[in-house]
């Protein structure tokens, strides 16, 4: 009987990781296609998608030097541009948010039950809802440049750091707090000196999801952005274009691996960390 269930779990495991694997190869197999189209020619791009480059489609790194000159458009201005937006935005959405979420957890009162829900509910609202309302107002407001455009992406990144960040702070006993108050520390100097060290867990874990929707981030910028001037690498990819509308499929593949690769890297460096900030901040409380 004990032999029979053993079989049965192992032949469950097998299954499960069958079906793991093929999951994994259809998530992985979009990437592999940007990177083995980026080394070829343009022609091969079309007819042989799937194919390894060979000798005669082989384009070596001519394609990423193409997409990183082509046009009057720089390409490290768009490097520059989404650095910028993506630190100062991850910057302020972790600042702001945390701050908040700490009062919220610790005031008990319908205002902030009122605030906190209606975070929550900004989650599940479609930017398509508001991107028109938003272009004519970040207009209105001058935040249409890439040194005010985190203002709003504190807007729209603020739902989801609140929930995890509030959920975070229940756990953190009220206790060590009060201590800090009996000690002399001020509301202040209890958020950076106490509460912001203890958030760490959820800190990175938002840091490093905000980062990766920003840095990817193309519709936001393109609404809000005047793309004459300040274009992200999302946008500059979308511009690689000839004459009558022609797209060079080869140097779009490089330039879409060069954009990802850093995020790719990021993201696995920190993975651990973005699973135990989830489950430290979406879970308790």
């Amino acid at each position: 009987m004990r032999q029979k269930s053993f079989s049965s779990e192992r032949r469950r495991k097998t299954v499960l990781s069958v079906v793991l694997a093929v999951i994994c190869i259809i998530y992985v197999l979009p990437v592999l296609t940007v990177v083995i189209n980026s080394f070829k020619q343009n022609a091969f791009v079309k007819s042989e998608t799937f194919a390894f480059p060979n000798g005669d489609s082989w384009n070596g790194l001519q394609n990423f030097v193409k997409g990183m000159t082509f046009g009057n458009y720089p390409f490290w201005k768009s490097v520059v541009f989404s650095v910028l937006i993506t630190v100062a935005s991850t910057t302020l959405i972790l600042l702001f948010t945390s701050m908040a979420a700490w009062y919220i957890a610790r005031v008990k009162s319908m205002f902030c039950k009122v605030i906190y829900f209606l975070c929550v509910f900004s989650m599940v609202v479609p930017f398509q809802m508001v991107m028109y309302t938003l272009s004519k107002t970040a207009d209105k407001l001058h935040l249409n440049t890439p040194w005010t455009i985190p203002v709003v992406y504190l807007g729209f990144g603020a739902g989801l750091a609140i929930f995890m960040f509030v959920g975070f702070v229940k756990s953190i006993p009220l206790e060590i707090e009060e201590s800090a108050a009996i000690d002399g520390c001020g509301p202040v100097r209890t958020y950076f000196r106490i509460v912001l060290p203890m958030l760490k867990p959820t800190l990175i874990s938002v840091g490093i999801l905000e980062i990766m929707w920003i840095w990817n981030d193309y519709l936001l910028p393109y609404l809000v952005l005047n793309i004459n001037e300040y274009r992200t690498i999302p946008i500059h990819i979308q511009y690689l274009k000839g004459s009558y509308g022609t797209v060079d499929l080869g140097a779009t593949m490089a330039l879409i691996l060069l954009s990802i690769i850093p995020v790719i890297i990021f993201y696995l460096t920190c993975q651990k960390h973005i699973i135990k900030g989830v489950a430290a901040g979406a879970v308790k409380g």
